[in-house]
């Protein structure tokens, strides 16, 4: 019969049996009667591989399922109809402007902005929970780690102040929906159309045809001429001609090119002449107003003022406006200058000859 060798006494030994406490599989494994050795081999090989498995399968169904709600959310049943995600937030359209632009496209590609920027955060979260509970059942102390990461945190937070601010400033500025990709803004140094909207930078292309790179957190104010609709206002002077038959003229121009049908749809009220608005030596000035949609104030501004020239040149009141403007000058002074000339003997008028 063969006896077992002895332990050696210079050597450690380890307790199975109290290693095995603190997970209660391995406990029930010991009290079925396994050895220590199968229990914790058992437990280390097939418990704990099949934990790690279980926790990355419940994070990825969390993360699609949270992603298929966002999805959802974000979705209209309809062209017309507002994602669920947008009705609790202010909606800037106008209802006259929304009958003529397409608002439904601009609201879905302002909720499909906002769902990736939730979806991001939300796999953020997740898969960060799920690091941690896999690192600890590899038996990292998470205290320490969490300790440290606040840390490394609040450190971020001091030398990266720029760069959380220009993320705040992204996700106010796409949930109050300030402006989008397409509009035309002006936010101070660069105005022009906006190519790409994100969390930290708004690019702008302005009409030179340079991009400009703004900092979200560098924008204090925003000009938006792309939002619900825009005034056309045009002055014209007409000199010292008779204002009413100008009016008449002009008001009958712009009522023809309100119901041309080529720009019937650009306007939301129909244009107005609302009379002489300035009067300088020059002459009196006329404004024509009209009520556009955002996209077609250009194109209307500029039939507009081709119309209303013509109006005036097919009339003939613009020959009279140049004609008004000429003031013809006498050769011989006025009486007045010769009685200021004679009572006036400081001043010194030259005489023809170059004697005074």
């Amino acid at each position: 019969m063969l006896l077992a060798p002895s332990p050696d006494p210079s050597l450690p030994t380890v307790d199975l049996t109290k290693s095995c406490d603190a997970d209660s599989v391995c406990r029930w494994l010991l009290e079925q009667d396994v050895s220590p050795w199968l229990a914790k081999s058992g437990y280390v090989f097939v418990v704990k591989p099949v934990r790690v498995i279980a926790i990355v399968l419940i994070a990825m169904l969390i993360r699609w399922l949270l992603h298929r709600a966002i999805s959802r959310l974000t979705a209209s049943t309809s062209r017309a109809a507002m994602p669920a995600l947008l009705k609790p937030l202010k909606e800037r359209a106008d209802v006259a402007a929304e009958e003529a632009q397409f608002i439904p496209e601009r609201r879905r590609q302002r909720a499909e902005a906002i769902g990736s920027v939730l979806r991001s955060f939300i796999s953020a979260v997740v898969f960060t929970m799920a690091t941690l509970l896999v690192l600890g059942e590899f038996g990292f102390n998470l205290a320490p780690l969490l300790a440290s990461a606040g840390i490394v945190g609040v450190a971020l937070g001091f030398g990266a102040q720029s760069l959380v601010k220009d993320l705040i400033a992204g996700l106010f500025m796409l949930l109050e929906d300030q402006y989008g990709v397409g509009d035309t803004v002006d936010l101070g140094e660069a105005t022009g159309v906006v190519e790409s909207v994100g969390l930290r930078i708004t690019t702008v292309r302005d009409a030179r045809g340079v991009l400009w790179y703004i900092r979200n957190g560098e924008i204090v104010r925003v000009g938006n001429k792309s939002q619900g609709w825009a005034m056309v206002v045009i002055d014209i002077p007409i000199g010292f001609v008779n204002s009413e038959e100008a009016i008449a003229v002009l008001r009958e121009a712009a009522d023809a090119v309100a119901g041309h049908p080529e720009h019937r749809t650009e306007f939301i009220e129909p244009p107005d002449v609302v009379g002489v608005e300035q009067l300088t030596v020059d002459g009196a000035t006329i404004r024509t107003i009209a009520k556009t949609t955002a996209d077609s104030q250009v194109a209307v501004q500029r039939e507009l003022r081709r119309a209303l020239t013509e109006a005036l040149e097919n009339t003939g009141l613009s020959e009279r406006i140049a004609a008004s403007r000429l003031v013809p000058r006498s050769a011989v002074p006025p009486p007045w200058y010769s009685g200021r000339e004679n009572s006036s003997p400081s001043i010194d008028v030259p005489r023809p000859g170059g004697s005074v």
